[in-house]
């Protein structure tokens, strides 16, 4: 979310930045050229009424060397060239002295404009990457009307060059406030998400069974800070729901195994007076067996799902090499092969005890489901931050479908229902793994069976 939503305040503060800066480059610019173009305008008046002198005289002669005299000046100076002009077009006096009235374009507008005796309009803004002239006409007024034209031609690298000194404390200033921008957006960013991510966080815990996660209120907007309250709440409230779920069937199956004991006895002392074989009977105590076994699960899955776990740092590798050492006599029984492969020693976080119950539970699931001659496959491996013990059988596996039910409590497949079991017992198992921080994941195991996957993490939780 970061990813996203970093980028996006990153372009809204640019866009606030290049707002503000392109019309303050482009004021700054304008008040450039129309420094340059006052200057131009005092420098035609100048010569405007030197101009009229020569003008006023029917011969000109020290006058109109004066006038020459100023421009060659102004020309040799500046690089400015500058010239006076009759109303026909003929040179009274120029610098460089091949100078002629424009033809066309800005020049001649500026001149014709001149001749109807006002000043010319200032010429278009010039940018620093374009390159051109400014034009700058005056009349020369004698006895009321427009004797002659003083027209300059300005070329414009030096003002180009002092918009782009211009400029540059703007761009040092939106590139420092871009940074700044940058980093008010990351932290502007970790303030609103970090509480989300905490809250991810928790969330997880709590789906995988940590109930007793919490997030602490004390970051981020108000608004999230008050979600972070809801969400304890929240939890709390799960909490107790799933304790008196838990209290319940635990006290129900608690208090129903009494009565059912004594139900198992007065069956077995009935089955005395009934002649050795009855299927009546044998079905009877079958069911009754059954239903002692599901309470049985009931208490135990309470007890894994309320229990806290006691982490050790435990060679898990070593404790699979245990549990199928003492699962090979009732694997030979059945006819099965069971056999531990992978790491010889591997260290994760874990309760052996509960590690122990679950693995039991794998492995006498696959044994159960084997076929006479098969083989199941104890495997440890490291798997990054974890430890991997993969459990392999090659029994019938699972659909698609039952693959996204398996570990429900009391689901059993269609397929399975002659074999023996309450549809508790990988209920259990991921209840106890669970409470450890270690989690239980099921495939396909090629080319035909099931694999059980129980990971366990190499460094402790929350640590």
């Amino acid at each position: 979310m970061r990813t996203r939503l970093l980028p996006l305040l990153i372009v809204l503060f640019a866009g606030v930045l290049l707002a503000l800066g392109f019309p303050l480059a482009a004021s700054m610019a304008a008040a450039e050229q129309q420094r340059l173009v006052v200057d131009r305008i005092d420098d035609t008046a100048r010569f405007a009424s030197l101009a009229q002198f020569v003008t006023a005289q029917s011969e000109p002669g020290e006058r109109l060397d004066t006038l020459r005299s100023e421009l060659d000046r102004y020309h040799e100076l500046y690089g400015i060239r500058a010239g006076v002009f009759y109303r026909d077009g003929e040179a009274m006096a120029t610098a460089p002295a091949e100078s002629r009235v424009p033809v066309s374009g800005p020049g001649r507008q500026a001149f014709q404009e001149a001749l109807a005796g006002r000043r010319s309009h200032d010429p278009a803004q010039v940018w620093p990457w374009q390159d051109g002239r400014v034009a700058v006409a005056s009349p020369v007024i004698r006895d009321g009307d427009v004797a002659a034209v003083v027209y300059i031609d300005s070329p414009t690298g030096p003002l180009r060059s002092r918009i782009v000194e211009s400029w540059m404390p703007i761009v040092i200033g939106e590139a420092a406030a871009m940074l700044l921008a940058v980093a008010a957006a990351l932290v502007l960013t970790r303030w609103v998400l970090r509480p989300v991510g905490i809250l991810d966080r928790a969330t997880h815990e709590i789906a995988t069974g940590r109930f007793k996660s919490r997030v602490a209120a004390s970051w981020g907007p108000p608004e999230l800070q008050r979600l972070t309250r809801s969400f304890n709440e929240m939890a709390d409230h799960v909490e107790d729901v799933l304790e008196q779920q838990r209290a319940f069937v635990a006290d129900a199956s608690h208090q129903l195994r009494n009565p059912l004991a004594a139900l198992l006895l007065r069956i077995e002392l009935l089955g005395l007076e009934l002649p050795e074989g009855n299927e009546e009977f044998a079905s009877v105590r079958a069911e009754g067996k059954r239903l002692a076994e599901v309470l049985d699960g009931l208490l135990d899955l309470a007890s894994a799902e309320h229990s806290p776990a006691d982490l050790r740092l435990t060679d898990v590798a070593e404790l699979a090499a245990e549990r199928v050492a003492a699962w090979e006599p009732a694997a030979a029984r059945r006819g099965v092969t069971l056999r531990v492969t992978g790491a010889a020693a591997l260290t994760g976080w874990a309760d052996p005890v509960t590690l122990s119950s679950a693995l039991d539970a794998v492995v006498d699931n696959a044994v159960k489901f084997s076929p006479d001659g098969g083989a199941v496959t104890v495997r440890a491996s490291s798997a990054g931050p974890d430890v991997r013990l993969e459990v392999a059988d090659e029994g019938p596996g699972l659909s698609e479908e039952e693959f996204e039910r398996i570990g429900d409590r009391f689901w059993r497949s269609n397929r399975h229902q002659n074999v023996a079991g309450s549809g508790l017992g990988l209920s259990i198992t991921r209840a106890l793994l669970a409470a450890g921080g270690a989690e239980i994941t099921y495939a396909p195991n090629r080319p035909r069976g099931l694999r059980v996957i129980v990971t366990v993490p190499r460094n402790r939780p929350g640590g």
